[in-house]
């Protein structure tokens, strides 16, 4: 029996997961008794292979070999029968829908990531040193646990809108009722509802920002600050000049990453309103154009927008932390 018709077979999955583990247990059980018997540089170029090399085959075949697929795929029609250049590129920069979902994005590139930098630092201030710090982080960082598919359900419910002469079972809305401010469907609302789908991801992501930013707030050498606090400095004056300069690049790292995390954002805009109601982002468009519209063509455009957009960011990062190392 072949390999291939082994894998075709109908016997039972279980032999075919048992069968690779023994064949990669085996492989490693070899390599690992022959590096035993080198010595020196030769044991070390074994060791590095054995781990480097099957992370290299799995990122080429899990990333590398679908990035060049998806972007040769960007300059064909459609159905990919057809070679059609730059048009996908220039409809892309033309076409309103995908216009209002690239200002969209840009909204909560810009926002999103600050609010959850900004809450995240305030919060790992406040909370650093005090009493049950661990319960309140605890309670904080629950929403992390959630999926946002889960937390958008959350939301959905809270956002619920009934006319304004019956009873609010949503809790904005009731909330909304009981403080005399005019009822609006809040999701319907255009374009405030963007800032409403933000407050989902800003409440999922802020306790990630929190506990990174509470570490290195924890890290900062006890006598620079009792030295900062000798010199006349504290409250906001020492978060200011001692605690800000000194966790700047995890705050680099906080907001860099809220900024990538909102450029793949796809669940909670596809739950919550499905791009609907000027709402749309990148991410969103993308899937529709390859699975709703089934237009591979202009669904691999997208996607190589977004990874482009997430380049610079990522660039910048590993740019600020090797700056921060040679320090």
């Amino acid at each position: 029996m072949t390999w291939s018709s082994f894998l075709n077979s109908s016997g039972p999955k279980i032999l075919q997961i048992l069968a690779v583990l023994v064949i990669f247990f085996g492989f490693y059980g070899i390599a690992f008794a022959a590096g035993a018997r080198l010595q020196g540089k030769k044991q070390n170029v074994l060791a590095l292979s054995l781990f480097l090399v099957p992370a290299l085959i799995l990122a080429m075949t899990g990333l590398g070999i679908p990035a060049v697929q998806t972007f040769i795929e960007s300059f064909k029609n459609a159905d990919s029968s057809k070679w059609v250049g730059f048009a996908n590129y220039t409809r892309a920069f033309k076409d309103p829908d995908i216009l209002l979902a690239f200002r969209n994005t840009m909204l909560w590139i810009i926002i999103s990531p600050v609010v959850v930098t900004v809450l995240g630092l305030g919060l790992a201030t406040m909370l650093n040193k005090m009493k049950r710090e661990a319960l309140a982080k605890s309670l904080i960082f629950m929403p992390m646990a959630i999926s946002f598919v889960g937390g958008s359900l959350i939301w959905n419910l809270m956002y619920q809108y009934q006319e304004p002469d019956m009873n609010q079972t949503g809790l904005v809305g009731q909330i909304m009722k009981s403080l005399g401010i005019p009822l609006q469907h809040l999701l319907l609302w255009s374009p405030w509802n963007n800032l409403f789908l933000m407050a989902v991801y800003i409440w999922g992501t802020t306790g990630f920002g929190m506990v990174i930013l509470s570490a290195a707030i924890k890290n900062i050498p006890q006598d620079i600050e009792e030295a900062a606090q000798l010199d006349g400095a504290s409250g906001f004056t020492l978060f200011r000049r001692v605690t800000v300069p000194m966790v700047k690049t995890t705050i680099i790292v906080v907001l860099t990453t809220a900024m990538v995390g909102t450029l793949k954002l796809f669940d909670v805009i596809h739950t919550m309103t499905g791009g609907n109601f000027k709402t749309d982002v990148l991410s969103n468009r993308m899937f529709d154009e390859h699975f709703v519209y089934l237009n591979n063509g202009r669904g691999s455009t997208l996607a190589i927008l977004i990874f482009l957009g997430v380049l610079p960011i990522t660039y910048y990062n590993i740019r600020s932390l090797r700056a921060e190392r040679k320090h």
